[in-house]
């Protein structure tokens, strides 16, 4: 970084350095945002949503600060997206650097260290021991898209099956893996063929311990796939090992163990969509190393780069090998600023020991959520892992689907300045995806807003 730069990231640094606390000086949304509001309205696709209504002037860590002022409490982490915290200092110094080394030269027509370094951290992080190669694409549905091309181009074959509940991407194909209609698919078929989906065991809304849940759903699954498709014209199993979008669904204990034998077996290439349960989330670098499942591909991005687009498909190498020479890039896949920030962000979660925090933060999410869940019997269930935690609301005594207390909830929380995102096939499911640089204390702060919506509620 030469001298200039560097007097001009101190200075910066100091100037918007944002204690991490909430705080409100305006209802939310301001008269600022408000106006901004009406100018995006006024530009960009009604096609876009918006999780709260508020435009954002700058974010650090676990605090996201309006144009009004305001100073917002992020438990979302851009959907999972900026785990190391928002502008973490080691991915801004690697970034400013890279900007001013040089900007994009294309890897596929004259390559750059980033790209192949990024690529050899991966290889050794993803589990397992075996050789490994591994591609660099902008989005997880590209990374998605490129790992199904991959294991059909390896195994000759057509067929890929995915589960109920699942979210992959917004493409064509992977729309088609999507299992949720609207908002992600309706009006915008035909999809791509050749996609089969399966049943997926959803502890709290399956009958059962994990034990009979897990040999219940294997048995229903192998079978469906030997009489309804053929496990010799299966390319790929393609699930994630917690589901997000669907509702951040634990699978119980041995079912992904079960079916990547299964896979193994029928020589199908087994793809774990890590998109948003990479990159420490869930108390482990990825959820596989939760049952020790080593997936012949896995697909990652979110977490990935601190904020930048980039996403990652890592593997067997033999299975990335067999695509012919060209068969496989992009023009900006592995941009080497996006290449600069992901080596910033994993240097941040080794060196700062982000896989713990994620435990640690997981033990005050859980033991929180289910002192609220005691108290409030609208909450049917609280589950997931790490940092990766949701809760399912019901209507008291039942297991139906309860949206609009969702809404209610959220709806408060934004109003005294937290952040939440929903999700789940069914619209009633609170998912929780802190900054794993966030403070207990700020945690702690969001959370009671959280019970104080439950008790106005």
């Amino acid at each position: 970084m030469s001298t200039r730069a560097k007097a001009y990231y101190l200075r910066m640094t100091v100037e918007t350095t944002l204690v991490q606390e909430r705080r409100l000086v305006t209802a939310i949304p301001g008269p600022k945002s408000l106006e901004a509001l009406k100018r995006r309205t006024a530009a960009t696709s009604a096609g876009l949503g918006i999780a709260i209504p508020v435009v954002i002037a700058r974010a650090q860590d676990a605090i996201l600060q309006d144009v009004d002022g305001n100073c917002i409490i992020d438990l979302g982490s851009g959907i999972g997206v900026t785990n190391v915290g928002n502008s973490a200092s080691r991915v801004v110094d690697r970034v400013i650097e890279q900007v001013q080394s040089f900007t994009h030269t294309c890897f596929t027509v004259a390559p750059y260290l980033g790209y192949i370094e990024v690529c050899e951290v991966l290889n050794r992080i993803t589990p397992g021991d075996n050789p490994k190669k591994s591609l660099l694409v902008n989005s997880g549905a590209e990374a998605v898209e490129n790992a199904v091309k991959i294991a059909r181009h390896f195994t000759k074959r057509q067929a890929v099956v995915v589960f109920e509940h699942a979210f992959h991407g917004r493409t064509n194909l992977t729309m088609a893996l999507t299992a949720k209609n609207v908002p992600y698919k309706d009006g915008f078929g035909p999809f791509a063929g050749e996609i089969y989906r399966m049943p997926m065991p959803y502890p709290y809304r399956w009958v059962g311990d994990a034990a009979s849940i897990t040999s219940d759903a294997l048995d229903l699954i192998t079978q469906k796939i030997e009489k309804e498709i053929g496990a010799q014209n299966v390319a790929a199993i393609l699930i994630e090992p917690i589901q997000g979008e669907g509702g951040f669904i634990v699978p119980p204990k041995g079912f992904l163990p079960g079916l990547a034998d299964y896979a193994t077996q029928n020589g199908i290439v087994f793809i774990a969509d890590e998109v948003q349960s990479g990159f420490a989330r869930t108390g482990d670098f990825f959820a596989c190393d939760d049952e020790d499942v080593v997936p012949d591909l896995i697909v990652m991005a979110k977490g990935i780069a601190g904020g930048l687009p980039l996403a990652a498909v890592t593997g067997r190498a033999d299975i990335m090998d067999s695509v012919h020479a060209s068969g496989l890039g992009g023009t900006y896949g592995g941009n080497p600023i996006a290449c600069a920030a992901a080596l910033g962000t994993i240097e941040t979660i080794e060196e700062d020991n982000l896989v713990d925090r994620a435990n640690e933060i997981g033990a005050i999410l859980e033991s929180s959520l289910q002192a609220l869940a005691k108290r409030f019997p609208i909450i049917g269930e609280v589950r997931g892992r790490g940092a990766m935690q949701a809760i399912e609301l019901v209507y008291p005594g039942t297991k139906q689907p309860n949206a609009e207390a969702v809404s209610l909830i959220i709806q408060y929380c934004q109003s005294q300045g937290v952040l939440l995102l929903t999700a789940g096939t069914l619209n009633n499911v609170i998912r929780f995806l802190p900054p794993l640089v966030i403070t207990d204390e700020l945690l702690l702060d969001a959370l009671s807003v959280l019970e104080e919506g439950f008790a106005r509620l």
